[in-house]
């Protein structure tokens, strides 16, 4: 009997998780870790390719995590909430202050494709040719090119540690053949690893994407999940501006009332709705300045 396969929009278990020999093993050798990560890699690549998956969403998601743990390489104590406010609060003319600073980069990297140009509007303290030449510094297969990116802007830049894991991710996702930035390598690596070089360091980077993959798979099940939920309700609202509203919350990790394209009142009223209809989450737990997401 012929079987058809589940949809993953509405069943997302078919966004599985590694295998348990995957994540379960304590590896000790660099081959069995590159090996590893190897694997890890194939199987968010098939992800990567699922259509249902809210990617740009996912990205800002996780230029979220990797920002928090830039922030906190730092020393700073910002968590995801304190950044989300930061930003998603933020009114013309107000500083975001270093950590909300590091959040802006890592948002304006994964908004765009990967390109020089691109990059250096997401760190406009970097000189645009520093930026294109990072770029290009790396050689061979995606990982080892992304931490000859890192170690190389290490080198020249010591403190830009978040600079760095933007460079080295991008550079991974150019040469995985990826259009845009996923935030990997900045949810695994720890802070002993900047001070690593030439193999040392590509181990590292082999790790982190090991332990990051599986935080980025639970993270796609659980987005993809929930916007085909905000899909399937979306005919129910009748507010004139829903249907943009929808796609704002599809892309954006928070949202605030007064960024809808509603009138204010209105904005709230669909928020509340959208609440209700299990459709997004109010993400600050109090009663004024709320912001809400998927």
């Amino acid at each position: 009997m012929k079987m058809t396969p589940p949809d993953i929009a509405s069943d997302p278990r078919t966004i599985v998780p590694l295998p348990r020999w995957v994540t379960a093993r304590q590896t000790e050798t660099f081959e069995d870790v590159a090996f590893l990560s190897g694997y890890a890699l194939g199987h968010l690549h098939l992800v990567a390719g699922q259509p249902e998956v809210p990617h740009a969403l996912l990205r800002e998601r996780l230029a979220l995590r990797a920002a928090e743990a830039c922030v906190a390489f730092s020393g700073r104590f910002e968590r995801a909430a304190d950044l989300r406010d930061t930003c998603h609060l933020l009114r013309p003319g107000d500083l975001p202050g270093p950590a909300g600073e590091v959040y802006l980069q890592w948002r304006r990297a994964v908004e765009r494709p990967v390109s020089p140009q691109g990059l250096h509007r997401a760190l406009p303290d970097l000189d645009a040719m520093d930026v294109a030449v990072w770029l290009d510094a790396g050689e061979g297969v995606p990982l080892r090119r992304a931490a000859a990116v890192l170690e190389t802007v290490l080198t020249e830049r010591p403190r830009a540690r978040a600079a760095a894991l933007i460079m080295a991710d991008a550079a991974f996702a150019q040469g995985m053949g990826a259009t845009h930035v996923l935030p990997l390598l900045a949810l695994g690596v720890k802070r002993a690893d900047f001070n690593a070089t030439g193999e040392d360091l590509v181990e590292a980077c082999h790790r982190a994407v090991l332990s990051a993959v599986p935080e980025v798979l639970t993270l796609a099940a659980d987005l993809t999940r929930r916007a085909a939920h905000l899909r399937a309700i979306a005919p129910q609202l009748r507010a004139k501006g829903a249907g943009e509203a929808v796609a704002m919350f599809l892309t954006r990790d928070a949202v605030a009332p007064a960024a809808l394209p509603l009138p204010d009142r209105a904005a709230r009223r669909l928020c509340d709705r959208l609440v209700e209809l299990g459709a997004v989450r109010e993400l600050t737990g109090r009663d004024t300045f709320r912001l809400y997401g998927v």
